[in-house]
């Protein structure tokens, strides 16, 4: 089962989003939350592996709320959800720790597939969010472009292969089936790559890659 951990200020939301994710048949929510603050304290009386974390919210909003709990011995894998998908809400989201961000209207089989994806190790954005934030992040300017690429020195050839693939969007079993590689190796080479260049998650690794011009 997936323990999944719900922090939104409304109640309504709250239960609506238990109804949904406990009916998927392999997720749990263990914890709620109407605030940053709380949201710290139950994740670590819970420990859930996945935090739904509104952004709007009083006492410590959405994105403090991201970064404490990426501080936590045994962080979750934060998805944020919002009706807000202006842009520097998802930069400072991503900067924060967070793995995937979802509109609130997203469909309730979407919110399910990502919470399966973050769970698994995959990064999750909504893909209207997808394509803005890589135009925002991905100007090819020859310096920027140049200082990526040597970054991206200190990876071998097989774990370039690996980057260019995350950068496609792939789930780590679809970079498993192009690469002919196990899933285990798939998360092997990931956990390299984010270590080797110094990265938090698979969505800054793939700015990076287009950043770099290895990705279109």
């Amino acid at each position: 089962m997936i323990r999944v951990m719900v922090v939104d200020d409304e109640w309504m939301v709250r239960s609506m989003l238990r109804t949904i994710l406990e009916a998927a048949g392999d997720m749990s929510v263990v914890a709620e939350a109407s605030d940053g603050i709380s949201a710290v304290e139950e994740a670590e009386r819970h420990q859930p592996d996945v935090a739904l974390v509104d952004i709007r919210m009083p006492e410590s909003d959405g994105l403090a709320a991201t970064a404490r709990l990426q501080s936590l011995p045994r962080p979750p894998r934060v998805i944020v959800l919002t009706t807000f998908d202006l842009d520097e809400y998802v930069q400072t989201a991503l900067r924060n720790g967070a793995v995937g961000f979802l509109l609130k209207d997203s469909a309730g089989d979407d919110m399910i597939t990502a919470i399966r994806a973050v769970a698994a190790g995959d990064a999750m954005l909504a893909p209207s969010i997808t394509r803005r934030l890589l135009h925002t992040f991905t100007e090819r300017e020859p310096s920027r472009q140049a200082k990526a690429l040597e970054q991206l020195d200190v990876l071998t050839d097989k774990e370039r292969e690996v980057l260019v693939a995350l950068a496609e969007g792939l789930a780590n079993a679809d970079v498993a089936n192009r690469l002919y590689l196990s899933e285990a190796t798939v998360k092997t080479h990931v956990s390299r790559i984010l270590s080797k260049l110094k990265l938090t998650n698979r969505v800054q690794a793939a700015i990076l890659a287009h950043r770099a011009g290895l990705a279109g």
